[in-house]
């Protein structure tokens, strides 16, 4: 999963208000609870007042009727207090709630409907009231009775309650606390170190590419997050700087070919025609025919020569043979040439007949052809080896060049023994994004040389 560079510092942060509101949740949905149970409380409260007033209302307004009843007569002062008194015990019942021992509604229904038989404006009789105010006493004495034991109970449970929800959330509160804390620690401990490891790799790559260094770069298999995308720039960068770098310094090794070559003309070319013209001018000192004949031939010879020695240098400079057949023909004709000396090392060559459907463009095939001569000329003057192989193969999308040889072999890694010929090799492969190494070779001893470019990308 891809999490980014701000995603990773604002983990650790979001982890803890999580945490935060997740502990939030659990209290409120505790003081919920809470606050339900004295909810009842108070309704069993209100239940219970409510029974009360109403069991002392049907009490004095029985009272006040039997008082009425054997007086026979009924002051206008006692009517208004038989008819408040009703009043009272309607609206006592009718705060009655469903609460405790009071579990269903037709409980308080039954109530209202003793109460409502009570009515004095129906013309109560004695015999009649008696039973009713007696059972309706009774229901409520006893619902009374009831409802305040359930009320105590409730009240015990609530302080229980109470008790339990403190330690319970001072408890939750400091455990949610601690983890919170050790987890957001962890987190920012993690991805700080990580990102701050990243940030000195890849500041200590930057540095060594300003110091000079031409070692790539690692490249991150997968983009993660911004630091993959910075080193993956930092990696293309170094091989934009590599080629350039590579550049220059084919320049420079362009410029010391330039001096080589002017040196070859000087030391053999213009010297043989130097000497054709000094056998010229001395024929007209010859006497006779057969002596100038002799001299004429000689001449000739020599004149042969430095055409050749002249076609030599051309074609060091341009094989046409790489324009008109391909890079695997232009290699084979040079190890044909080479192999023409007596004493050579006996040479076993395979080209893949899948690389001449490359396209590659010039610039590619003459830097790679170069890189053979020089490396193929390194066997001949140096490794004092009897056999070597020579292979041009595609791997893939890989071009895969090797000469491997079993002579004397040598260490790449020291640098006194990195010739001149050895920075051209790494400089011409770097111009064109080709990767360059020297390891033993699978003869019993000797060297290996490989050069591998990619040409999907080279493409």
């Amino acid at each position: 999963m891809r999490i980014t560079v701000k995603q990773q510092i604002l983990l650790a942060p979001a982890t803890i208000l999580l945490l935060l509101l997740l502990l939030l949740g659990f209290m409120h949905y505790t003081y919920w609870d809470l606050n339900s149970k004295r909810r009842s409380i108070k309704a069993a409260e209100t239940t219970f007042v409510a029974l009360a007033e109403a069991d002392m209302a049907a009490r004095r307004l029985h009272v006040l009727l039997r008082v009425i009843q054997h007086s026979g007569m009924a002051a206008p002062e006692d009517l208004a207090l038989i008819v408040d008194l009703y009043e009272r015990l309607l609206s006592a019942i009718g705060r009655i709630e469903p609460v405790g021992t009071v579990k269903s509604s037709e409980q308080i229904a039954y109530l209202a409907d003793l109460a409502r038989s009570l009515n004095p404006a129906a013309g109560l009789e004695p015999e009649n009231t008696a039973p009713l105010f007696a059972q309706l006493r009774a229901e409520l004495s006893g619902l009374s009775s009831l409802t305040q034991n359930h009320r105590n109970h409730l009240r015990q449970a609530h302080e229980q309650d109470i008790n339990q929800l403190v330690e319970r959330t001072v408890l939750v509160t400091i455990g949610v606390l601690i983890i919170a804390v050790l987890l957001g620690l962890s987190i920012s401990i993690y991805f700080s170190r990580r990102i701050l490891s990243r940030i000195q790799t890849i500041s200590a790559n930057a540095a060594r590419i300003a110091d000079g260094s031409i070692d790539l770069p690692p490249v991150p298999e997968r983009i993660q997050d911004e630091m993959d995308v910075l080193a993956r720039s930092i990696n293309r960068m170094a091989t934009r700087l590599i080629q350039v770098v590579g550049t220059e310094k084919l320049l420079e090794g362009a410029e010391e070919e330039r001096r080589r070559i002017a040196m070859d003309l000087h030391d053999q070319s213009l010297s043989d025609l130097s000497g054709i013209l000094r056998g010229l001018q001395s024929l007209s000192e010859l006497q006779t025919l057969d002596a100038a004949g002799d001299r004429i031939s000689g001449l000739e010879r020599d004149l042969h020569k430095a055409i050749a020695n002249l076609r030599d240098i051309m074609n060091n400079l341009h094989p046409q043979t790489l324009d008109i057949l391909g890079l695997g023909a232009a290699i084979e004709a040079h190890i044909d040439q080479l192999d023409q000396p007596t004493g050579s090392p006996a040479c076993h060559l395979h080209i893949d007949s899948r690389v001449a459907d490359l396209k590659l463009d010039r610039i590619k095939q003459l830097t790679i052809y170069r890189v053979a001569i020089e490396a193929i000329q390194n066997v001949h003057k140096h490794a004092a080896a009897s056999r070597y192989e020579v292979n041009l193969e595609l791997r893939e999308a890989t071009l895969v060049f090797s000469v491997e040889d079993n002579g004397c072999g040598f260490n790449s890694d020291r640098k006194h023994e990195q010739g001149r010929g050895l920075n051209n090799i790494r400089e011409r492969a770097r111009a064109i994004g080709a990767q360059v190494q020297w390891k033993p070779s699978r003869f019993s001893s000797g060297t290996r040389f490989e050069l591998t470019l990619d040409t999907a990308i080279s493409s």
